[in-house]
């Protein structure tokens, strides 16, 4: 993993795919909204566009009690930037200033970006207790690093094992990964969850994240998980709403079609960076991954998320299960027609089961395909296709995809 000063030196000027969408809602909408995880890059991102745009920025930080302070009256303090971008840094922290925001731009009117904010939770969760920008602002969701953004000197294993966050990614080496791994589980639970809404206690909300790792790449059952933590299943619920808006899980719904046969309706749940999974499952190496019975489901979990991070604005994703052993782990979907089903495996041989062969015929998706670790593309029969991972995000890459910006309402 050592790369030296060379990988450091990338980390901080590397440029996100993102950024061309970015300024191009700027022109149009007078709020943008970038979001994401915690240290996936955003601060970064606007950076790079204060360089890029030719406007005057302003930048707030509101971790910082200095920039804190200055909003105790937002809306008589930002009225005064009339010719500046305002960049407001982790919103989250004070969702009122949405009513400001919303008030100031209606005033002003005009075209272009006023005010450029980011936020470490999805916009439902941001606006829950505030008023909506709907109409005023569109949102565009940061991922951590994809295989389509992977500079050349990091390869496919690393970053399956280390997952995507910029300070993991590009650490000088494994200690100082692990390290930092920790260090942002421990500050989720201990800090940032509890900024969401959620009542502050870190054991509990640390049992659930580990079992939550322990479930990935399977249906929930939010019994077992309801009666392991001694909560109310609508309580398990609440707190599994929290992590996923906070984009530290994802769940997967069911696709179905219309057979007559009984579907599995619970969703599976994926964490949404393997970096974080492994650290959870306290797997210290891409050895130790290969030996451990969460191999398998750890590299769906990577999978399902390179693929949903370059399609997901453009395909709606599913899973499809019967109770009859038909299975399928994945299942893209155009205007309600299925388009690709794709079944994960972590083989160099790999074999359709008879629950696979039943899925690909009974879903008639347009490509059926076997996504593996290795690089190149085969017909295992006449309906489906061995591909690796790497050719398949290459085909899924279309203008228009990636760091697509959904306006909010």
């Amino acid at each position: 993993m050592k790369y030296g000063n060379k990988l450091y030196f990338c980390t901080m000027i590397y440029k996100r795919k993102y950024t061309g969408e970015i300024i191009k809602l700027t022109g149009y909408f007078p709020v943008v909204g970038i979001i994401g995880a915690r240290q996936v890059g955003k601060t970064t991102i606007t950076h790079l566009l204060r360089n890029e745009l030719s406007k005057d920025f302003y930048y707030i930080d509101l971790e910082l009690p200095s920039d804190l302070n200055k909003m105790q009256n937002p809306e008589l303090f930002l009225s005064g930037f009339v010719d500046q971008c305002v960049i407001i840094d982790e919103i989250q922290l004070l969702p009122e200033l949405f009513a400001s925001l919303r008030s100031i731009t209606d005033r002003r009117g005009g075209k272009g970006c006023q005010f450029l904010i980011t936020g470490s939770a999805s916009p439902r969760l941001l606006r829950q207790s505030t008023e909506s920008l709907a109409g005023r602002i569109a949102y565009v969701e940061i991922s951590p690093f994809s295989i389509d953004e992977l500079p050349g000197f990091i390869d496919l294993q690393h970053h399956w094992f280390w997952g995507g966050f910029p300070k993991v990614l590009f650490a000088p080496d494994n200690t100082l990964a692990s390290k930092w791994l920790q260090n942002f589980i421990k500050t989720y639970i201990e800090r940032d969850l509890s900024l969401f809404g959620l009542p502050p206690n870190p054991v509990l909300l640390r049992r659930l994240w580990t079992m939550l790792a322990h479930f990935n790449g399977n249906v929930i059952n939010y019994s077992t998980l309801s009666s392991s933590l001694g909560i109310s299943v609508v309580t398990v619920k609440k707190y599994i709403d929290f992590f996923e808006q906070a984009f530290l899980i994802k769940r997967l719904q069911p696709y179905y079609v219309n057979i007559k046969k009984r579907l599995v309706k619970s969703p599976k749940i994926y964490m949404a960076d393997t970096g974080i999974l492994h650290a959870l499952l306290n797997i210290g190496s891409i050895t130790e991954l290969f030996g451990h019975p969460a191999v398998g489901s750890s590299w769906e979990a990577y999978c399902i998320n390179q693929i949903l991070n370059v399609a997901g604005g453009n395909f709606d994703a599913g899973f499809f299960r019967t109770h009859d052993g038909s299975e399928c782990d994945l299942v893209l979907t155009k205007g309600g027609r299925p388009v690709y089903a794709v079944e994960i495996k972590f083989s160099e041989t790999p074999k359709l089961t008879r629950g696979n062969t039943l899925a690909f015929a009974e879903i008639k998706a347009t490509k059926n395909y076997i996504v593996v670790p290795q690089s190149g593309r085969y017909p295992l029969n006449h309906t489906v296709e061995v591909v690796g991972i790497k050719d398949l995000i290459t085909e899924l890459i279309q203008p228009g995809i990636a760091g697509s910006g959904i306006p909010e309402g």
